[in-house]
């Protein structure tokens, strides 16, 4: 309905305002009328009414809305979608209108003129329907600085006039809106914050798995949307086998195989074929190429770690970052031994507010010898992580190497 509303007015604060509106009345009528046979369709309709209505009354204040509202207020009083009348012939919006209207709102929400954090925050308040207390959880600020986030972005979009459309030019766009639903999916793959239930927030991964479906859908033609897809569906699909009864971690060789959802695989698998059928393959391909390895392999003993090595290695030379170098490093070291994958470890620099960086070099001093080595950097990481099923698993490992 929002996507709907602000592609119709093209004012996304109005189309905001007018849903939540809709909303309320929707709770007050309901509650004595009972819920009419289509209540999308009957929202959709009391919330175009209220838009209709606003800038109807807002035409006496600005000359510019004057216009908007002479061309939508022509109708007879008679029409039932004229304001103040309660919607007895509801609206219904085509399937494909809504489909074309979701992917402008989700583009508009990852335009480039704004930050990641705004585009981040206004993806999931408007797109994804989180409320700003769950969108502050998961991203570790208060709630009236994720509101004063939100508002600013909303407030930028209307003094660039950055239109809700879709631009002829893709590329770009596409890109930052495989960031931000990657960055919705891994805030939920692992919660964030010391006041998380569990290790998952589970509705805030599989919002993001949703989503990106609809990207995908929408815009077939950008293989790296897929990719994202098929990475998301294997990570989510060892969910059950992640932690134990207690709720504790249980790390990826020591995970239970069977509990690892057979279904998400094969449909990542699926989204992966059908991405790499492009023959362009990108960084989210190759991120999703490493997780099928992990998926599909029967045992831990069975998992090709020289191959994911070599991707890893692939994946660094087109997106070089410290995190992908962390992750080629211990691939190096499942492969060629603690020591190899140490070496790689060293030299890298800038993750050291990092706890999982911390985590891996003392895993790999571990099992290299280096108990000393080993506690001094779970110790570090330790000091660092906030999720606390992750900080009892390091716990453990901490008490394990003893010094």
């Amino acid at each position: 309905m929002l996507a709907l509303l602000a592609g119709r007015f093209g004012d996304l604060d109005l189309a905001d305002e007018c849903v939540q509106d809709a909303l309320v009345q929707a709770v007050e009528t309901w509650a004595t009328d009972g819920v009419p046979e289509n209540p999308a369709a009957w929202l959709f309709t009391v919330a175009k009414n209220r838009a209709i209505d606003r800038l109807r009354r807002a035409a006496a204040e600005s000359r510019r809305r004057e216009k908007a509202a002479h061309e939508l207020t022509r109708a007879p009083a008679s029409d039932p979608s004229w304001p103040g009348h309660e919607p007895e012939e509801v609206e219904i919006v085509e399937e494909s209108e809504v489909g074309d209207e979701q992917l402008r709102l989700m583009l508009l929400c990852c335009h480039p003129a704004l930050n990641r954090d705004a585009q981040v925050a206004l993806t999931l308040r408007l797109a994804g329907g989180l409320t700003t207390p769950e969108i502050a959880a998961a991203f570790l600020v208060d709630e009236k600085t994720l509101a004063q986030r939100i508002v600013r972005a909303k407030r930028k979009i209307r003094a660039a006039g950055i239109p809700l459309s879709i631009p002829a030019r893709l590329d770009e766009r596409v890109a930052v809106l495989a960031t931000v639903l990657g960055l919705i999916f891994n805030e939920g793959y692992v919660a964030r914050t010391e006041s998380a239930a569990g290790l998952t927030r589970a509705e805030l991964a599989d919002q993001a798995i949703r989503l990106t479906e609809a990207a995908v859908r929408l815009l077939p033609e950008h293989p790296e949307l897929g990719g994202l897809l098929a990475l998301e569906r294997y990570a989510r699909s060892r969910e059950a086998a992640r932690t134990d009864a207690a709720g504790d971690l249980v790390v990826l060789d020591r995970q239970d195989r069977t509990r690892w959802d057979a279904e998400l695989i094969a449909r990542g698998n699926d989204a992966m074929r059908e991405a790499a059928s492009h023959g362009r393959l990108g960084p989210w391909q190759l991120q999703a190429l490493i997780a099928s390895l992990h998926a599909n392999a029967p045992t831990a003993a069975d998992t090709d770690w020289a191959q994911i090595a070599d991707l890893y290695a692939m994946l660094e030379r087109i997106q070089p970052s410290p995190v992908v170098t962390l992750n080629r490093a211990v691939a190096v070291a499942m492969a060629d031994g603690p020591h190899a994958g140490l070496a790689l470890l060293e030299s890298i620099t800038g993750l050291e507010s990092y706890h999982l960086f911390h985590a891996t070099r003392g895993e790999l001093r571990a099992r290299s010898g280096d108990a000393a080595g080993a506690a001094e950097a779970f110790d570090r990481a330790l000091a660092l992580v906030a999720n606390p099923a992750e900080r009892r698993h390091l716990q453990r490992r901490r008490l394990a190497v003893g010094g």
